[in-house]
């Protein structure tokens, strides 16, 4: 459970903005890594290149991306993967497969009979509502939208002035956050009730 969850949120995770832009602007047409990457030892061995710049180069470096030809020439849009944005990935994925593992485990071994349905529909609830937000609000980095990272839900909506967009990428910002706590604080609560049931079987 926990592997399935969380391979399926990271893929998710990568998969949906591309997706999305491709309904919503031109289709893909375009995916490599990024061509620079096995220069990255040398850049990190360097001497003449302080580590400031170095720590600070790494976090916002592209890993690989999607994109899509404009007819009119140069590139339509672009979806970059970056190595925050991969670290930002996994982490939700790990959240996520840790909780419904959880939440499947709790079911399992307490089974209906002495399950408290409260907790359980709330744990179920949070959730639902976890996942629909984190994929519809996870910020992403994009090319050729008008902002650098903006939600999966303001895909659809290029074109938007400036401002709108720099708005919709702080509200990605908030809500990833929020997903990231309230699946964190989903894992505790759910590891708590499945430490009470077995204490309590013992």
């Amino acid at each position: 459970m926990f592997i399935a969850v969380a391979a399926g949120i990271l893929a998710l995770e990568i998969l949906l903005p591309p997706a999305v832009l491709s309904a919503a602007r031109r289709p893909v047409d375009y995916f490599t890594f990024n061509p620079w990457l096995p220069e990255l030892p040398r850049f990190f061995s360097a001497s003449d290149i302080p580590w400031q710049r170095k720590l600070e180069f790494l976090p916002n470096l592209a890993l690989f991306w999607f994109s899509a030809d404009s007819p009119f020439g140069g590139t339509d849009w672009g979806f970059a993967v970056t190595v925050s944005d991969l670290l930002r990935f996994m982490l939700m994925s790990l959240l996520f497969g840790g909780y419904f593992a959880l939440l499947a485990h709790c079911w399992e071994r307490t089974g209906t009979a002495r399950w408290n349905p409260g907790p359980g529909r709330k744990g179920g609830a949070l959730g639902v509502l976890a996942s629909v937000l984190g994929f519809s609000t996870g910020g992403c980095t994009v090319v050729g939208c008008g902002a650098p990272v903006i939600p999966v839900v303001g895909l659809a909506f290029v074109g938007l002035s400036s401002g709108t967009l720099a708005m919709l990428a702080g509200l990605s910002r908030v809500a990833t956050t929020f997903v990231l706590i309230a699946v964190a604080l989903g894992v505790i609560y759910l590891s708590w009730l499945l430490g009470k049931s077995v204490i309590a079987a013992h």
